[in-house]
């Protein structure tokens, strides 16, 4: 078989961050690397940093990775695409448009002889009540509804000023060495970690959990069969996994030197 890949959190249109442009491309430059290697790719979430999807409208730019998304399935090859918490409102653009398989929860399935467990991460494990309650309105249908009434000029703005206001928060380098996301905290508070040995009891059946969101890399075995894999991000990490069939690897992408 081809190899499967898997990455996440390219929050593409950051305007938090420098070179957004570069960024794209890099990324579109590592799809076109791997594209006659792959069978399948799975995108895990926070793929945009913002995206909202009026009736007839849809977020301006992103064209060379939309384009090389459509390339991919063109030639059939599977994209799965997972929503993250910055780009929930994916609804049928990128399915009917880009020929994409979307994903609103996470899913299990079997690839080879392995059982997978795929998700973006947001809301497993995490008993932050703040974040909890934010993820709640923006999943709610009717508040979904509401937004949509905004005039796409505003929503979208709107949009990209809360994700770049959070992106801030989060990313330590961009607030002056100020606050952040906190490291790998170990198995005994990490979050998905504790998500993923839980969920692991009553499925002993699953051999490798796959999550993005975190933006650490990590890979850890949880019992004799099965593996926990965060997958860093495509901001600075430049991350991935990729399954041959057998094994299940992390990378990083290096231009010029890799060789996904």
């Amino acid at each position: 078989m081809k190899n499967i890949y898997f990455l996440s959190d390219a929050h593409l249109g950051c305007r938090a961050l420098k070179h957004t442009r570069q960024q794209e491309r890099r990324l579109v430059r590592f799809l076109d690397e791997i594209k006659d290697k792959a069978e399948a790719v799975y995108l895990l979430g926070d793929m945009f940093d913002f995206w909202y999807e009026y009736r007839q409208v849809v977020p301006k730019g992103y064209t060379r990775f939309l384009g090389k998304l459509s390339e991919l399935t063109d030639m059939g090859v599977e994209v799965h695409f997972f929503t993250g918490n910055h780009d929930i409102w994916c609804w049928e653009y990128l399915q009917k448009e880009c020929g994409v398989s979307m994903h609103y929860q996470p899913i299990t399935l079997s690839i080879a002889d392995k059982t997978f467990y795929i998700g973006h991460g947001d809301g497993l494990g995490d008993t932050d009540r703040g974040f909890r309650f934010i993820r709640s309105i923006f999943h709610n249908r009717i508040c979904q509804r509401l937004f949509s009434w905004l005039h796409p000029d505003i929503g979208v703005s709107f949009g990209l000023a809360w994700a770049k206001h959070s992106r801030i928060k989060h990313e330590p380098s961009l607030n002056n060495g100020i606050g952040g996301d906190p490291a790998y905290m170990g198995e005994d508070k990490e979050p998905l970690v504790l998500y993923a040995k839980d969920y692991l009891k009553s499925h002993p059946d699953i051999n490798y959990f796959l999550f993005g969101h975190r933006h650490i890399e990590l890979d850890l075995m949880l019992s004799h069969d099965a593996r926990l894999f965060i997958l860093g991000d495509w901001i600075t990490q430049c991350t991935y996994a990729v399954f041959d069939g057998e094994h299940l690897f992390l990378e990083n992408y290096v231009e010029g030197e890799s060789n996904p």
